[in-house]
């Protein structure tokens, strides 16, 4: 081969990787696809653009690659409620908590607020945990309503007793302490324990300029040599911290990552481990329990000297083994909040890409003029745009009710309360069913195995609390669904 005649080839090739990467620019940048023209550049007029963007892990999370997967019941309905018929659908990669969300968790949450908004007791009260849902008539467990919460030796248990808006208002909270902390830790911002009133860091009030911060010794810098506020197109501050779907919870649950052979699915589960058997059968472990649950009527933990649970109550968060996703007790210890509206037959009516239902579009209030609105607490107010609340789409509209005549939209009760009947008079029937009704999963500990299946579902008022009812947080992710 003739080394001479490659040379110019080379030669081409080199000057043409040189272009592409923008070497020959002044600031030495990227360069656009479109116009040539340099990004981030003062010559070129700042043209905004930021590349090779990975999505960080937030704290806590556990990344949950998405799929296709068989959503709904895997076993006999034992409750005869035909309501988690199976369906395919396909849920985007996304993050979930490792664990359920423990007290000392949930304890940071009220101390900021205690902290932050001193002596506002209605404030600090509507996020506290209610503790008498350990109270039972005839059963002594005024210890619990004591101590689960507040004493240090319960700390790594999953918190209960809170309620779906409860569970929402702590996902907010997360949300804004864990983007204020990577502000800081990129010196960007710094920490400011003098915040009260209107003057709290949110990250949308941050993002909109509301937020009279303290700036740190590394401020987002432009070409310019000038500073500026981050905003959401830079990619330094995290997505919101939330609850998770229900179909992002199911999936998460089964853990399939660990059953698949190229694009084949060689099992099935009816747990998030393989097979039926709820006991360990590793030498090391041999006949304990998989999970926290109850095995038969008044047993709750096994005999002493053979805890094979070890748990009476529910268990630390790290209890047990985990899902091949790397999750803890997605079956069994407590029951999980999900984000969804109940319905009975949601699985027939949902999207088959992400499904979920609950979906409340709003936008951020504004004044005459124009100015975003605050509450006393310095969060922006939010209100529905009209007709797009989709809670009762296809399932609680007047398009899914029969009413006698012609003119549907003249009908009073085409809203849920048609669908679903509600009387609060005493002996009246209810369906129990509303806008207001959110879907729980997982089985507790004091449940039976049945209501570990992951496909299983229960629903309870979003105001409601029960004492082996939890919740753990997720977070969407942008981007490519596992990374280029």
């Amino acid at each position: 081969m003739n080394l001479n005649k490659l040379k110019p080839l080379f030669i081409v090739i080199i000057a043409a990787l040189v272009s592409s990467c923008g070497l020959f620019g002044k600031g030495g940048g990227e360069s656009s696809r479109t116009t040539g023209w340099e990004y981030n550049a003062e010559e070129t007029g700042n043209i905004p653009n930021v590349s090779g963007y990975e999505q960080e892990t937030g704290p806590g999370l556990v990344f949950v690659q998405g799929g296709t997967f068989t959503m709904g019941r895997v076993e006999q309905d034992v409750m005869y409620r035909n309501d988690n018929y199976p369906r395919r659908v396909t849920v985007a990669s996304f993050y979930l908590d490792e664990t359920e969300v423990s007290n000392q968790d949930y304890r940071e949450f009220t101390h900021w607020t205690s902290r932050v908004y001193p002596g506002d007791n209605a404030k600090v009260k509507a996020i506290t945990p209610d503790s008498s849902v350990w109270r039972v008539k005839l059963a002594y467990n005024e210890p619990y309503v004591n101590n689960y919460f507040r004493h240090p030796a319960y700390s790594e248990y999953p918190v209960v007793g809170v309620t779906w808006e409860q569970a929402e208002a702590y996902c907010a909270w997360r949300t804004d302490r864990v983007n204020e902390q990577v502000l800081v830790e990129k010196g960007i911002l710094a920490h400011d324990n003098t915040q009260a009133g209107q003057n709290v860091y949110t990250t949308t009030t941050y993002l909109t300029g509301l937020y009279e911060g303290t700036t740190g010794e590394k401020p987002v810098e432009n070409p310019d040599g000038t500073t500026r506020k981050p905003k959401w197109e830079d990619g330094i501050l995290l997505p919101n911290y939330r609850l998770p779907t229900e179909a992002e919870w199911e999936y998460a649950a089964y853990g399939l990552i660990g059953n698949v052979d190229g694009e084949l699915l060689t099992d099935r589960k009816i747990y998030p481990w393989n097979g039926s058997y709820l006991r360990e059968d590793s030498k090391k472990n041999k006949g304990r329990m998989k999970a926290n649950f109850v095995r038969g009527r008044g047993d709750m933990m096994g005999i002493a000297g053979a805890l094979n649970d070890n748990a009476d109550i529910s268990a630390p968060i790290f209890s047990y083994d985990p899902n091949d996703y790397g999750l803890y007790c997605m079956s069994g210890n407590v029951n999980e909040w999900v984000a969804d509206v109940y319905r009975p037959m949601s699985l027939n009516d949902v999207e088959e890409f992400n499904p979920f239902r609950g979906n409340v579009i709003t936008e951020y209030r504004r004044d005459a003029n124009g100015l975003l609105v605050r509450n006393e607490y310095g969060e922006l107010i939010k209100d529905t745009l009209a007709n797009m609340d989709y809670r009762n789409v296809r399932d609680g509209d007047s398009d899914s009710q029969v009413i006698e005549g012609d003119d549907w939209n003249a009908t009073k009760n085409n809203g849920t309360d048609g669908m679903y009947i509600q009387d609060d008079r005493p002996g009246a029937y209810s369906s129990l069913i509303s806008d207001e009704v959110r879907v729980y999963k997982g089985g507790s500990w004091q449940d039976r195995p049945y209501w570990m299946v992951p496909g299983t579902r229960r629903y309870l008022e979003q105001t409601k609390a029960q004492r082996d009812l939890g919740f753990r947080c997720a977070m969407t992710r942008v981007g490519s669904p596992e990374g280029f």
